[in-house]
């Protein structure tokens, strides 16, 4: 009995542990989502959202004003675009990024899009390689707040230096139970990776 007791003490204490750590985590995921650091870099980064027949949704949409507001003053000579297809036969994240941003007025000359990554871990891989390829390590990227500290940790296991710039006009992070749903999201997600998930 006196064993079994301990046994039960140890879980608990444990499961206690493990609960705070994912508190903390979740607390970590919505500081970084209120923290503007876009400052001077290589190139400004703005992770894809879903496309709707060639037209940018409200989510990516709000993205991609805010990192033509950054491209506009000046943050860095270089925009990257990204996203794949996610099945669309005809239109990819990247792509739509890119032809929105030239219709605001961003010279084409300062776009490259990155159009074959489905998921973050494969967009950070794919924009680190294009960026070392330059010779650089710095890059302002430009999402949903909650998603911004997992791409932060994702870049800096490349060797790349990330500011974390939320979109302002964002539908999730505007709507308290999507903000908490997407942010409880990326603690899984989180999890996941540090078990060796890329996803």
């Amino acid at each position: 009995m006196r064993l079994r007791h301990w046994i039960v003490l140890i879980l608990l204490a444990f499961l206690a542990g493990a609960v705070v750590l994912e508190v903390s985590l979740y607390k970590t995921i919505r500081r970084q989502a209120a923290s503007d650091e876009a400052q001077p870099a290589a190139a400004i980064v703005v992770f894809g959202a879903a496309e709707y027949n060639g037209r940018p949704s409200p989510v990516y949409k709000a993205r991609l004003d805010h990192t033509f507001y950054l491209e506009e003053h000046g943050f860095a000579p270089l925009v990257i675009t990204t996203g794949g297809s996610g099945g669309d036969p005809h239109f990819t994240e990247g792509g739509v990024g890119r032809d929105y941003l030239i219709q605001q007025g961003v010279a084409e000359r300062k776009i490259v899009d990155e159009t074959r990554s489905e998921t973050t871990f494969q967009t950070v891989k794919a924009v680190a390689e294009m960026l070392r390829a330059r010779e650089e390590s710095t890059c302002v990227v430009v999402s949903d707040g909650f998603h911004l500290y997992r791409i932060k940790r994702l870049f800096s296991s490349f060797g790349i230096t990330a500011y974390a710039s939320p979109a302002p006009g964002s539908p999730i992070e505007a709507e308290p139970f999507a903000r908490a749903l997407y942010s409880l999201r990326e603690v899984l997600i989180l999890n996941l990776w540090h078990l060796g998930f890329h996803v």
